[in-house]
């Protein structure tokens, strides 16, 4: 096979490893859920070899989403880490074959504690499934390695089931964005999911001329202000924006200088709230193709975030 075969039939076996194991999923599924759902302590997740790594991906994913979780190599645990589970914990052991020898050591050692033990394991008949208290089946039929050898449609189910899991727990505890947010204050996903107009907005910075001014006054507010724009007010009331498209479209019409903002500003601008979310404010630029936003806050202006702003924050 060349290359392009090699990774599709890799994609497809992984793929039918995952639909297959959609077929395996019976009542201790929803069981298992709702056990940690109640839980008062953490999801200890351990494993051996690549199990352990996908056990430390499921605890991550865990942990962004609102359940609390540990990781616990398995070798390490029968050598001093098992020290780290309570008594309201609830252990999940990852293991295709559920015979390694570390799981074997450690299983008893859990039962001993009285934890709650979940075995996410490709082999029911296995020592791990029979230790068990509940069980996720992950059997997969093939390997995607050309040697029926290396962990990778096996290892794609485990993830995959994990996922799942967390989904899960995230419908049922009710998990919202902003939730999501506390749990990830840093990164650009983070900062869409928290970052307000108020914390972008330069009120040192607000250009805005009155509704009479002239080109003179524009020009300097525009340069000032350094949005590429200003905003029109009529008294406190925001009426209208001028941007520097406006100014150049003026100067291609005509060389009159006797005009005023009235004159020249679009009386429809986009108005935010200093509360909305950045993120929002970028999606509405985007939307119209255009490179500023008017922000209020009770009804009285209080500056002007471009485009630059939210692409300077690191949002995207």
């Amino acid at each position: 096979m060349n290359w392009i075969q090699r990774a599709q039939l890799t994609l497809q076996l992984e793929s039918q490893a995952i639909e297959g194991i959609m077929a395996l999923l019976d009542a201790s599924f929803e069981s298992i859920g709702e056990l940690i759902l109640n839980l008062k302590g953490r999801v200890i997740i351990t494993g051996i070899g690549k199990s352990a790594i996908i056990a430390q991906k499921i605890v991550a994913t865990f942990n962004s989403t609102g359940t609390p979780a540990v990781f616990m190599h398995a070798a390490d645990a029968i050598h001093g880490d098992l020290g780290l589970v309570q008594k309201q914990d609830v252990v999940l052991c990852i293991s295709k074959s559920g015979n390694s020898p570390e799981i074997k050591a450690l299983t008893p050692l859990i039962k001993s504690l009285g934890i709650p033990l979940i075995g996410m394991v490709g082999n029911r008949n296995s020592h791990l499934a029979q230790q068990s208290d509940w069980i996720l089946d992950t059997t997969v039929a093939k390997e995607a390695c050309p040697l029926d050898l290396a962990p990778t449609s096996s290892t794609a189910a485990q993830m995959a089931l994990g996922d799942a899991l967390a989904t899960c727990l995230m419908e049922a505890r009710g998990f919202q964005a902003k939730d999501f947010a506390q749990v990830h204050p840093g990164g650009a996903l983070g900062r869409r999911l928290y970052t307000r107009l108020a914390d972008l907005v330069d009120q040192d910075r607000a250009p805005q001329v009155e509704i009479s001014a002239t080109l003179e006054e524009i020009v300097l507010q525009m340069s000032a202000g350094r949005c590429g724009a200003t905003a029109v007010l009529d008294g406190d009331k925001v009426v209208g924006i001028i941007t520097d498209g406006d100014l150049r479209r003026h100067l291609e019409r005509s060389r009159s200088q006797t005009v005023t903002a009235s004159d020249l500003m679009n009386a429809s601008p986009k108005l935010m709230h200093s509360s909305d979310l950045a993120v929002k404010a970028f999606q509405i630029l985007e939307q119209n193709a255009i490179s500023q936003v008017i922000i209020t806050e009770d009804e009285q202006y209080v500056g002007m975030v471009h485009l630059h702003d939210i692409l300077r924050e690191g949002i995207f």
